[in-house]
Protein backbone atom coordinates (compact mmCIF):
# COMPACT_ATOMS: atom_id res chain seq x y z
CA UNK A 1 0.00 0.00 0.00
CA UNK A 2 0.92 3.52 -0.93
CA UNK A 3 0.64 6.29 1.38
CA UNK A 4 0.72 9.78 -0.27
CA UNK A 5 -0.66 13.63 0.62
CA UNK A 6 -3.05 15.10 -1.34
CA UNK A 7 -3.42 18.71 -1.38
CA UNK A 8 -7.13 20.03 -0.79
CA UNK A 9 -6.57 23.37 -1.53
CA UNK A 10 -4.33 25.47 -3.71
CA UNK A 11 -0.83 26.68 -1.91
CA UNK A 12 -1.62 29.55 0.33
CA UNK A 13 0.97 32.76 0.15
CA UNK A 14 0.88 35.58 2.41
CA UNK A 15 3.53 38.15 3.29
CA UNK A 16 7.59 37.97 3.37
CA UNK A 17 7.38 34.77 1.79
CA UNK A 18 4.87 32.58 3.84
CA UNK A 19 3.22 29.72 2.72
CA UNK A 20 0.73 27.76 3.91
CA UNK A 21 -1.32 24.18 2.68
CA UNK A 22 -3.92 21.31 3.93
CA UNK A 23 -3.64 17.91 2.91
CA UNK A 24 -5.22 14.27 2.92
CA UNK A 25 -3.15 11.54 3.91
CA UNK A 26 -4.11 8.99 1.64
CA UNK A 27 -3.62 5.23 1.23
CA UNK A 28 -3.83 4.12 -2.25
CA UNK A 29 -6.09 7.11 -3.09
CA UNK A 30 -8.09 6.81 0.09
CA UNK A 31 -8.10 9.41 2.80
CA UNK A 32 -7.46 7.87 6.01
CA UNK A 33 -6.35 11.56 7.89
CA UNK A 34 -4.83 15.13 7.26
CA UNK A 35 -2.05 17.24 8.14
CA UNK A 36 -1.13 21.25 7.32
CA UNK A 37 2.23 22.32 6.63
CA UNK A 38 3.21 26.04 6.87
CA UNK A 39 5.94 28.25 7.11
CA UNK A 40 7.02 29.73 10.58
CA UNK A 41 5.16 32.71 11.60
CA UNK A 42 8.24 34.58 13.15
CA UNK A 43 11.06 32.36 11.90
CA UNK A 44 10.10 32.79 8.41
CA UNK A 45 10.27 31.08 4.95
CA UNK A 46 13.02 28.94 5.79
CA UNK A 47 11.32 27.04 8.65
CA UNK A 48 8.71 24.66 8.43
CA UNK A 49 5.97 23.84 10.49
CA UNK A 50 4.13 20.31 10.37
CA UNK A 51 0.44 20.65 12.42
CA UNK A 52 -2.87 18.97 12.66
CA UNK A 53 -1.17 15.97 11.53
CA UNK A 54 -3.95 13.50 12.42
CA UNK A 55 -4.89 9.83 11.62
CA UNK A 56 -8.18 8.51 11.52
CA UNK A 57 -8.47 5.30 14.44
CA UNK A 58 -9.05 2.23 11.75
CA UNK A 59 -5.80 3.25 9.97
CA UNK A 60 -3.92 3.99 13.39
CA UNK A 61 -0.75 2.22 14.22
CA UNK A 62 0.51 1.01 10.62
CA UNK A 63 2.68 3.65 10.21
CA UNK A 64 0.76 6.51 8.11
CA UNK A 65 1.40 8.59 10.23
CA UNK A 66 5.02 8.36 9.84
CA UNK A 67 4.90 8.03 6.23
CA UNK A 68 2.73 11.39 6.31
CA UNK A 69 5.65 13.07 8.27
CA UNK A 70 8.16 12.24 6.21
CA UNK A 71 6.22 13.31 2.90
CA UNK A 72 5.75 16.61 4.80
CA UNK A 73 9.45 17.07 5.50
CA UNK A 74 9.51 16.37 1.88
CA UNK A 75 7.37 19.20 0.87
CA UNK A 76 9.23 21.58 3.40
CA UNK A 77 12.12 20.50 1.38
CA UNK A 78 10.67 22.35 -1.86
CA UNK A 79 9.46 25.43 -0.13
CA UNK A 80 13.39 25.85 0.62
CA UNK A 81 12.76 24.83 3.93
CA UNK A 82 15.99 24.06 6.41
CA UNK A 83 14.19 23.18 9.46
CA UNK A 84 11.32 22.20 10.55
CA UNK A 85 9.27 22.09 13.54
CA UNK A 86 6.29 20.59 15.20
CA UNK A 87 4.31 20.65 18.19
CA UNK A 88 2.45 17.37 20.67
CA UNK A 89 0.04 17.73 23.16
CA UNK A 90 1.10 17.18 26.47
CA UNK A 91 -0.77 13.78 26.94
CA UNK A 92 -0.22 12.69 23.40
CA UNK A 93 2.87 9.71 24.18
CA UNK A 94 2.25 8.10 20.85
CA UNK A 95 3.13 11.31 18.89
CA UNK A 96 5.73 12.03 20.83
CA UNK A 97 7.55 8.87 20.20
CA UNK A 98 6.68 9.05 16.58
CA UNK A 99 8.35 12.82 16.58
CA UNK A 100 11.56 11.81 18.31
CA UNK A 101 11.65 8.35 16.53
CA UNK A 102 11.54 10.64 13.41
CA UNK A 103 14.37 12.53 14.89
CA UNK A 104 13.08 15.20 16.61
CA UNK A 105 14.98 17.16 18.61
CA UNK A 106 12.94 18.75 22.18
CA UNK A 107 13.46 22.34 22.00
CA UNK A 108 10.87 23.15 24.96
CA UNK A 109 7.45 22.64 26.61
CA UNK A 110 4.71 24.70 27.95
CA UNK A 111 2.73 23.83 31.29
CA UNK A 112 0.19 25.44 33.03
CA UNK A 113 -1.25 25.25 36.71
CA UNK A 114 -4.93 25.72 37.66
CA UNK A 115 -5.32 28.76 40.44
CA UNK A 116 -7.69 28.52 43.32
CA UNK A 117 -7.97 29.69 46.51
CA UNK A 118 -6.17 33.31 47.77
CA UNK A 119 -2.96 34.41 46.89
CA UNK A 120 -0.03 32.42 47.73
CA UNK A 121 1.82 34.36 50.93
CA UNK A 122 5.68 34.66 49.77
CA UNK A 123 8.16 33.20 52.48
CA UNK A 124 9.15 36.36 55.91
CA UNK A 125 11.34 39.14 54.40
CA UNK A 126 11.04 38.13 50.99
CA UNK A 127 8.65 41.29 49.12
CA UNK A 128 7.97 42.07 45.45
CA UNK A 129 7.81 45.47 43.78
CA UNK A 130 7.88 46.88 40.74
CA UNK A 131 10.38 47.43 38.78
CA UNK A 132 12.47 50.89 38.24
CA UNK A 133 13.00 52.80 34.97
CA UNK A 134 16.86 52.53 35.98
CA UNK A 135 16.98 48.93 36.44
CA UNK A 136 14.81 48.28 33.11
CA UNK A 137 17.16 48.58 30.57
CA UNK A 138 20.03 46.70 32.00
CA UNK A 139 17.25 44.30 32.34
CA UNK A 140 15.67 44.14 29.35
CA UNK A 141 19.13 43.78 27.51
CA UNK A 142 20.63 41.04 29.46
CA UNK A 143 17.01 39.54 29.21
CA UNK A 144 17.70 39.87 25.16
CA UNK A 145 20.82 38.39 24.81
CA UNK A 146 19.95 35.26 27.54
CA UNK A 147 16.51 34.57 25.39
CA UNK A 148 18.34 34.78 21.86
CA UNK A 149 21.47 32.76 23.14
CA UNK A 150 19.02 29.83 24.33
CA UNK A 151 17.61 29.94 20.49
CA UNK A 152 20.68 29.56 19.08
CA UNK A 153 21.73 26.88 21.23
CA UNK A 154 18.66 24.56 20.08
CA UNK A 155 19.35 25.32 16.10
CA UNK A 156 18.24 28.26 15.45
CA UNK A 157 20.13 30.69 13.25
CA UNK A 158 22.01 33.72 15.03
CA UNK A 159 19.83 36.19 13.05
CA UNK A 160 16.76 34.25 13.64
CA UNK A 161 16.91 34.10 17.14
CA UNK A 162 17.73 37.83 18.15
CA UNK A 163 14.85 38.50 15.33
CA UNK A 164 12.18 36.27 17.36
CA UNK A 165 13.67 37.56 20.86
CA UNK A 166 12.93 40.94 19.36
CA UNK A 167 9.21 40.30 17.94
CA UNK A 168 8.13 38.99 21.28
CA UNK A 169 9.58 41.91 23.40
CA UNK A 170 7.38 44.49 20.46
CA UNK A 171 4.41 42.08 21.21
CA UNK A 172 4.28 41.63 24.67
CA UNK A 173 5.54 44.62 26.44
CA UNK A 174 5.25 47.33 23.43
CA UNK A 175 5.46 50.33 26.25
CA UNK A 176 8.10 48.89 28.17
CA UNK A 177 7.46 48.94 31.93
CA UNK A 178 4.39 50.84 31.02
CA UNK A 179 2.87 47.83 28.50
CA UNK A 180 -0.83 47.63 29.70
CA UNK A 181 -1.30 44.11 31.58
CA UNK A 182 2.39 43.54 31.88
CA UNK A 183 4.32 43.23 35.41
CA UNK A 184 7.73 43.48 35.69
CA UNK A 185 9.13 42.54 39.32
CA UNK A 186 12.31 42.52 41.51
CA UNK A 187 12.28 40.32 44.58
CA UNK A 188 13.86 41.34 47.35
CA UNK A 189 14.75 39.20 50.78
CA UNK A 190 15.31 41.72 53.68
CA UNK A 191 15.72 44.83 51.16
CA UNK A 192 18.53 43.56 48.59
CA UNK A 193 17.19 42.56 45.16
CA UNK A 194 17.47 38.60 44.22
CA UNK A 195 15.51 38.14 41.47
CA UNK A 196 13.32 39.64 38.42
CA UNK A 197 10.11 38.29 37.37
CA UNK A 198 7.70 38.89 34.04
CA UNK A 199 4.05 38.65 34.24
CA UNK A 200 1.75 38.85 31.63
CA UNK A 201 -1.84 39.37 32.13
CA UNK A 202 -3.34 37.69 29.23
CA UNK A 203 -7.27 37.80 28.41
CA UNK A 204 -7.27 33.77 29.86
CA UNK A 205 -4.57 33.51 31.61
CA UNK A 206 -1.57 34.47 33.44
CA UNK A 207 1.96 33.77 31.52
CA UNK A 208 5.31 33.77 33.31
CA UNK A 209 7.50 35.05 30.29
CA UNK A 210 10.38 35.56 32.08
CA UNK A 211 11.93 34.18 35.54
CA UNK A 212 15.47 34.49 37.12
CA UNK A 213 16.76 34.43 40.51
CA UNK A 214 20.26 36.73 40.23
CA UNK A 215 23.28 34.54 39.81
CA UNK A 216 24.86 35.33 43.31
CA UNK A 217 21.51 34.48 45.16
CA UNK A 218 20.61 30.85 43.63
CA UNK A 219 20.38 27.96 45.65
CA UNK A 220 18.38 29.51 48.33
CA UNK A 221 15.06 28.78 47.45
CA UNK A 222 14.61 32.57 45.60
CA UNK A 223 13.26 30.59 42.31
CA UNK A 224 10.19 28.63 43.90
CA UNK A 225 9.23 33.00 46.16
CA UNK A 226 9.11 34.39 42.77
CA UNK A 227 6.95 31.58 41.21
CA UNK A 228 4.88 31.87 44.03
CA UNK A 229 5.01 35.86 43.55
CA UNK A 230 4.00 35.15 39.73
CA UNK A 231 0.49 32.99 41.27
CA UNK A 232 0.21 35.62 43.65
CA UNK A 233 0.14 38.42 40.48
CA UNK A 234 -2.07 36.48 38.67
CA UNK A 235 -5.04 35.23 41.00
CA UNK A 236 -4.86 39.05 41.94
CA UNK A 237 -5.22 40.11 38.62
CA UNK A 238 -8.01 37.65 38.34
CA UNK A 239 -7.06 34.93 36.58
CA UNK A 240 -7.51 31.22 37.61
CA UNK A 241 -4.88 29.63 35.53
CA UNK A 242 -0.95 30.53 34.64
CA UNK A 243 1.13 29.14 32.07
CA UNK A 244 5.15 29.14 31.27
CA UNK A 245 7.45 27.93 28.60
CA UNK A 246 10.52 25.74 29.73
CA UNK A 247 13.89 24.48 27.57
CA UNK A 248 15.22 21.30 27.19
CA UNK A 249 17.76 20.87 29.36
CA UNK A 250 16.42 23.06 32.09
CA UNK A 251 16.27 20.27 34.38
CA UNK A 252 16.24 22.35 37.85
CA UNK A 253 13.80 24.52 36.19
CA UNK A 254 11.27 21.38 35.33
CA UNK A 255 11.57 19.73 38.55
CA UNK A 256 10.64 23.46 40.92
CA UNK A 257 7.69 23.68 38.35
CA UNK A 258 6.32 19.94 38.22
CA UNK A 259 6.99 19.96 42.26
CA UNK A 260 4.62 23.40 42.07
CA UNK A 261 2.14 21.53 40.61
CA UNK A 262 2.96 22.51 36.92
CA UNK A 263 2.25 20.24 34.14
CA UNK A 264 3.17 20.23 30.57
CA UNK A 265 0.34 20.80 27.97
CA UNK A 266 2.41 20.37 25.20
CA UNK A 267 5.56 19.80 23.49
CA UNK A 268 7.70 21.77 20.57
CA UNK A 269 10.18 19.95 18.54
CA UNK A 270 12.47 20.81 15.96
CA UNK A 271 14.55 18.94 12.99
CA UNK A 272 17.23 20.11 10.75
CA UNK A 273 16.58 19.04 7.29
CA UNK A 274 19.72 18.39 5.13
Amino acid sequence: MTTTLRPTEPLQRGAGGALSRHYQVCVNSRPVGGVRLSTHPEYGPTVGVIGELGIDEPDRGRGRGTVAALAAEEVARGWGCRRVETSVPGDAEAALRLATTLGYVLSNRNMTKRLDGPPPGLPAGSVGRPMTEAEYVPWLAAEREAFARTLIERGVPEAEAYSKTDQGHARFMPDGLASENTLISVLEQDGIPVGTLWVGLWPDTAYVLDVEADAAHRGRGHGRTLMLLAEAQAVTGGRDRIGLNVFAGNTPAEKLYESLGYTTSSYHLYKNLL
